[in-house]
């Protein structure tokens, strides 16, 4: 029996963090609805199947659950409310896991206006829409203190060479943490996850040498460890955890 339909963002590769997230829901008996941008993976010309997506789909109804795909920019600020649509045609929105992002590295000195905005479009501005169209089909009862509603998001706190990420990431922390409070009425948990560095093809061979010595774990983190967090906060036994950004990282960089 399924547990309800989370939506997931950013599951646009199947060697992503996205893609470790729809599985481990899935194993955990929720349905799903993907969101994905392909011009997005294109730009960033990452590895990436002929159509990762759907391959992630298949992947995830062969555990038995309903997955929903769809496409769209969450840079255009139409579009929050039409994945919130479409994954609520069930009737059994549970929750949301935002994990997309615009990333592309720049400074200071380097970083273009559109370049920034498109970041924070994507970022800050399409969670906030999000969670907004999401709490909006919420209504306000005596839950009891029940969670009734999920929201994790994926944030990062890599900001040196990165500066438009980490400055519309750092938004992004305090837009969750606030749902956590201006939505506990409406029953729902909202929490923030740094996964540390997770090599999504993204990692020259220096980076991820540098990044297992700065870790005491003494590897880099996969989707797989962040999905299991996110699993934990999604089930009945992480649902007193609430309005926290967790480090998830192996003790990268302490």
């Amino acid at each position: 029996m399924s547990r309800g339909t989370v939506l997931i963002t950013g599951v646009g590769r199947r060697r992503s963090i996205g893609a470790g997230l729809a599985l481990g829901l899935a194993e955990d008996g929720w349905d799903l609805a993907l969101s994905y941008w392909r011009p997005y993976d294109d730009r960033l010309g990452m590895e990436a199947g002929p159509d990762d997506p759907a391959a992630i789909a298949e992947d995830c109804r062969a555990l038995g659950r309903r997955v929903d795909l769809i496409a769209g920019d969450l840079a255009d600020p139409a579009v929050p409310a039409e994945l919130i649509k479409a994954a609520s045609a069930h009737d059994d929105l549970a929750g949301l896991v935002l994990s997309h992002c615009e990333s592309v590295d720049s400074s200071i000195l380097t970083t273009s206006l559109d370049s920034w905005d498109r970041h924070f479009d994507v970022n800050a501005r399409a969670s906030w829409l999000l969670i907004k169209e999401y709490a909006e089909r919420l209504p306000v009862v005596d839950h009891g203190g029940e969670a009734r509603a999920r929201i994790v998001a994926l944030t990062s706190d890599h900001v040196v060479h990165n500066l438009p990420y980490g400055c519309s990431k750092g938004a992004l922390d305090r837009l969750v943490i606030a749902a956590a409070h201006e939505l506990a009425d409406r029953g729902v948990r909202a929490n923030v996850i740094n996964p540390g560095p997770v090599d999504t093809g993204w990692m020259t061979d220096e980076i991820r040498a540098a990044g297992i010595a700065q870790t005491p774990a003494g590897r880099l983190g996969t989707p797989h460890d962040t999905a299991n967090l996110v699993r934990f906060l999604f089930s009945d036994q992480g649902s007193w955890i609430n309005g926290q950004l967790l480090s998830s990282n192996g003790g990268f960089g302490s």
